[in-house]
């Protein structure tokens, strides 16, 4: 008895054993179109085990080589013997592959009809109708499923199907009714929608979105609708109109001033100070917390730091100092101590009260990683100073104390960067080498422009005349000299005209003259590059500026549409190919985005 039943084992296994591997090997040949190779092999497998799965694919590949009737045989003997809706809709779309029309629909409707009876099978029927295309059959069930089983809700495969069939108004009026389903499914649904939401309040989409969310909000104020809208008002970048939503939904609920941060974050990313400023205002006039009082003062004065006057930068020192008076000189406010030291140095210019305090800070009882901030930015004041030397002891330090860590990678890449300015480039080279592979992809990427730039210059001549005046020009651009760097990256371009760093130069300069708001300069510069090196490395970062510049401040949304579209179809590996795709698509009105 004992080896019959060894004996069975052994056959189950070795069965199983063959079935995958015979699947495995038909699959292939189904995906490589070898569909009548893969047909013997399932046709095989059907003999010995009779499966729904096996019937789908003996269909299929029956329909790929265009042999209805053997399909339809197939269909037919197994309705006979059990009465299943899915096989109902299988036959009937045989039919249709036929031009049969009148018996596709005959199996349709049975299959709809058949839900009637036995709702629970609404959602099995509609989604082989899905597999079909054939979506309004689908929605017909769907749309059943919400009379025949309310405790179900289909609103979420309704939302989709009308999305595909660019019914927004349905495909929105679904989406809200699962948010109400199922609150906790919110974000899910905004990645879902976030494509045919656009940064235009006007379009379509968000106007709809717009009513029906304040409609709801009318009806029955419920804490996700806020979310919702300040969700909207955030795409729309009305940073504005978000934070009255936030400010609602805080009020309901004051436990976290987190969402309210966050917002301040994204607007001041987008630089709208004004709302920035009024977020964290009002944060520091709502929080207890000390650490959030700190962040949001800090945040306020790095904003009135921007552009400020000297009389201004003097109020600002003020600031610093009376908050270092409230709070005093600890752990907790070394984020604030890092935040004056770089005002000290790069907006004040007093590079020695800078590093006297930042000295200082390090005296304090810290983590590694905190001292590691510290030195870096103490690092990077003396290369401000071009004190090169002392700077690089401090980089390597940092990558001695905390090796591997993401903050070490950035030491070495300013140690590259500090061999640069110094026009040591082959120091700098081997650098950004090991740098290639960082953990950190913005680190990876910089480290390898910085390679290119080096490594496709440095040979032009012996001297390496043009690498070393760039890099002088790149050390003003870090020293906030920006009208030195122009002047110098102009010499470039008259002395060194044609050379392979000419693309590099007119770049550098377009990106400070649009620092300076000197945009047709910019202008001038991005086209040169398209017109002159359109088949180089920069021609894709020129197409995108530029069209960046009409759209955002020159006033030619239509050129600018030309130049989103030059990158979608010209330069797909392009990192700018998605947001050119997204705005190409909004300038051209579209209901997607």
């Amino acid at each position: 008895m004992r080896q019959r039943f060894f004996i069975l084992l052994l056959l189950i296994g070795y069965y199983s054993s063959f079935a995958q591997n015979s699947e495995a090997q038909a699959e292939s040949y189904y995906k490589k179109g070898e569909f009548k190779k893969a047909l013997i092999i399932y046709e095989n497998l059907f003999k010995i085990k009779y499966s729904y799965q096996y019937i789908d694919k003996l269909v299929d590949i029956h329909q790929q080589l265009e042999q209805y009737n053997e399909a339809e045989n197939i269909l037919t003997d197994h309705l006979k013997k059990h009465q299943n809706p899915i096989m109902m809709v299988a036959l009937g779309y045989n039919y249709q592959l036929k031009n049969n029309l009148e018996q596709a629909n005959k199996h349709y409707e049975e299959a709809i009809a058949y839900a009637d009876e036995k709702p629970n099978y609404i959602y099995a029927i509609a989604r082989r109708f899905e597999d079909y295309s054939l979506q309004d059959h689908a929605i017909r069930l769907y749309e059943k499923g919400k009379t025949l089983t309310p405790d179900r809700d289909y609103s979420i495969q309704l939302a989709r199907i009308y999305g595909d069939q660019g019914d927004i108004e349905k495909m929105f009026q679904n989406y809200i009714e699962y948010i109400d389903y199922k609150p906790n499914y919110l974000n899910n649904i905004k990645r879902s929608i976030s494509d045919f939401i656009s940064e235009n309040k006007d379009n379509e989409s968000n106007i709809y979105l717009r009513r029906s969310l304040l409609k709801k909000i009318q009806q029955e104020p419920k804490p996700y609708w806020y979310e919702m809208l300040s969700w909207l008002y955030v795409q729309e970048k009305a940073y504005n109109k978000s934070f009255i939503q936030e400010k609602a939904l805080y009020k309901r609920n004051p436990e976290s001033l987190d969402r309210i941060i966050e917002l301040a974050l994204t607007a001041r990313k987008d630089n709208n100070d004004e709302t920035t400023k009024a977020i964290f205002n009002y944060i520091l006039e709502t929080t207890q917390d000390q650490s959030t009082a700190l962040t949001a003062h800090q945040y306020l004065l790095e904003i009135d730091s921007k552009n400020a006057d000297q009389n201004t930068l003097n109020s600002i020192d003020k600031r610093y100092q009376n908050l270092f008076v409230e709070f005093g000189k600890s752990q907790l406010t070394i984020p604030l101590q890092l935040a004056y030291g770089k005002f000290l140095a790069f907006d004040k210019k007093d590079t020695k009260t800078a590093t006297q305090f930042l000295k200082q800070s390090l005296n304090l009882n810290l983590s590694n990683d905190r001292q590691a901030k510290i030195k870096l930015l103490l690092a990077d004041i003396l290369v401000l100073q071009e004190k090169f030397n002392e700077a690089l002891i401090f980089y390597s330090q940092i990558q001695a104390e905390l090796k591997n860590s993401t903050i070490a990678q950035e030491a070495r890449f300013k140690v590259a960067k500090t061999s640069y300015y110094k026009g040591d480039f082959d120091w700098a080279e081997s650098q950004l080498k090991i740098l290639k592979s960082s953990t950190s992809q913005l680190i990876a990427n910089d480290a390898l422009d910085l390679k290119l730039l080096i490594t496709d210059n440095k040979f032009e001549d012996s001297l390496q005349t043009s690498l070393k005046l760039f890099a002088k020009a790149d050390l003003y651009a870090f020293q906030n000299k920006t009208d030195d760097a122009i002047s110098l990256l102009a010499k470039i371009l008259e002395g060194h005209k044609g050379e392979s760093i000419t693309d590099q130069t007119l770049y550098k300069q377009a990106k400070l003259y649009e620092q300076k708001k000197q945009y047709s300069k910019a202008e001038a510069n991005y086209l040169e590059i398209i017109k002159d090196y359109g088949d180089d490395i920069l021609a894709d970062n020129a197409y995108y500026y530029l069209a960046e510049l009409y759209y955002t401040h020159l006033g030619q949304p239509e050129e600018a549409k030309l130049l989103y579209e030059k990158i979608i179809f010209e330069h797909q590996d392009s990192i700018y190919f998605i947001e050119a795709r997204r705005k190409f698509r909004m300038l051209r009105g579209d209901t997607i985005n």
